[in-house]
């Protein structure tokens, strides 16, 4: 076969090999849509549709179709860590107290989280498709927060989110929104123009008010780790001053605020001490407690396989879960799925710690706020696990796939991470290396 001949034939697989990746990457995008702003909540005609085990399916698809074949074999430690817990998940359910509850969760929701963790992994390879699905994110977690609070929608005086599901709950709603604020800031400081600025620092303070407004306790502590790591790594470590003195101002306001509700300082208080009259507490550090106990109890009782995933709640008769996302994981998936979940999570915590370590973290400073909002966020999580169950929501799993994506991103010289010049319709292909050098001047935050 002539030289002729094979080059042309070359091309054409890499021309192939390009598109069923970028597919992938939209399908991806399309999943992160669907998941963060649940269309069908507020379209109830879509609530005929199932809509999520579609999307599922798509990112399956992509998953398997989409991804070089090279690059199914690079996987990071967390993904690999995250299949073997998704297979540990797989082995409980036969022993699990409710099979068909075990079943139905394993697959119709970890495994999603999985699938999500390895896409990102996988497809993402610049900074405007990072930057893409971190802005659907924050901006669906903003967008609720507002609508929420517009609305009014709140139940015994605590607010509630206006969508169903992941952020109904009040305290659901706090610890995501405690995740996504860094998100938010990182935007905020990356956007261009006066316009663009406001809006998300109007989104902040609104997001802070709202965690105050869901009387949860779990929420504000998941806020006030974040808040912490972020005004050290965006104000004290960049040295951005006009941050340090603004959240000033706006802690004092705070104060403020929180003074003027004085139930919302019992409710604080009863973090301590139980149930303190006005506080709305009604025995919940108690019923914790409890539920705490059992957790770790029925760890120690059924080590090897749990009581299978989802069953927490059903074994028990109380039919609340256990508060607690890391003795929960271990109670319903026993010792291997504890370790292998807190693995997960401490390989993400070293991974993007040594991200600043990379050449792209020195020579690009728009890598350098998604790395310090990314730790901002992984950090509020891991508080916030310690109050709430969220080990089969898809939110720990995205951030996963992001760190993972911004470590990769990150190993390479700036002029290769940072996208081409142009439109967003021909940019997904230009960011794959179909452009030259001197193209590759931060397009992505204009």
């Amino acid at each position: 076969m002539s030289q002729g001949t094979v080059v042309p034939m070359l091309q054409s697989f890499a021309a192939l090999r390009e598109k069923r990746t970028l597919l992938a990457y939209r399908a991806l995008v399309l999943f992160s849509v669907l998941y963060f702003f649940r269309p069908e909540d507020f379209i109830p005609a879509l609530t005929l549709i199932p809509i999520g085990k579609i999307a599922g399916g798509i990112a399956l698809l992509a998953l398997v179709f989409g991804t070089k074949s090279k690059e199914r074999g690079r996987l990071p430690i967390e993904c690999k860590l995250l299949l073997l817990l998704l297979v540990q998940m797989l082995l409980t359910i036969p022993f699990a107290f409710w099979r068909g509850g075990s079943m139905d969760i394993v697959i119709n929701k970890f495994s999603k989280g999985v699938i999500v963790a390895l896409l990102i992994a996988l497809v993402v390879t610049t900074v405007r498709e990072l930057r893409k699905l971190l802005y659907i994110q924050a901006a669906a977690v903003a967008l609720v927060t507002v609508g929420s609070l517009l609305a009014h929608n709140t139940v015994n005086g605590r607010l509630m989110g206006i969508q169903k599901g992941i952020l109904e709950n009040p305290n659901d709603l706090a610890i995501n929104i405690a995740i996504n604020f860094p998100l938010c800031m990182a935007f905020m400081f990356a956007a261009k123009g006066g316009l663009r600025k406001s809006l998300w620092a109007m989104s902040l303070l609104t997001m802070l008010y709202a965690v105050v407004a869901t009387y949860s306790r779990s929420g504000m502590i998941a806020m006030v780790v974040t808040a912490i790591i972020c005004l050290w790594e965006f104000g004290v470590r960049d040295g951005r001053r006009i941050l340090l003195m603004s959240a000033a101002i706006v802690g004092v306001f705070g104060l403020a605020l929180v003074l003027t509700k004085p139930n919302y300082l019992l409710r604080l208080e009863s973090l301590v001490r139980g149930n303190i009259e006005g506080s709305g507490d009604k025995g919940s550090l108690e019923a914790r407690t409890e539920l705490l106990r059992q957790s770790l109890r029925l760890m120690v009782h059924n080590p090897v396989f749990g009581v299978g995933p989802g069953n927490f709640k059903v074994i028990t008769g109380m039919w609340q879960v256990a508060h607690n996302t890391y003795t929960e994981v271990g109670a319903e998936t026993g010792f291997p799925g504890f370790i292998l979940f807190c693995a997960v999570l401490i390989s993400a915590v070293r991974r993007v710690r040594r991200v600043r370590k990379l050449p792209g973290y020195a020579d690009d400073e728009n890598l350098r706020l998604w790395t310090n909002g990314l730790w901002a966020s992984l950090a509020a999580y891991l508080a916030g696990a310690l109050f709430a169950s969220t080990e089969y929501n898809l939110f720990p799993y995205f951030m996963v796939g992001y760190i993972c994506a911004l470590y990769r991103i990150a190993s390479k010289p700036s002029d290769e991470a940072t996208p081409a010049n142009g439109s967003a319709q021909d940019g997904d292909m230009k960011e794959r290396g179909q452009s030259s050098k001197g193209e590759r001047e931060h397009a992505w935050s204009r």
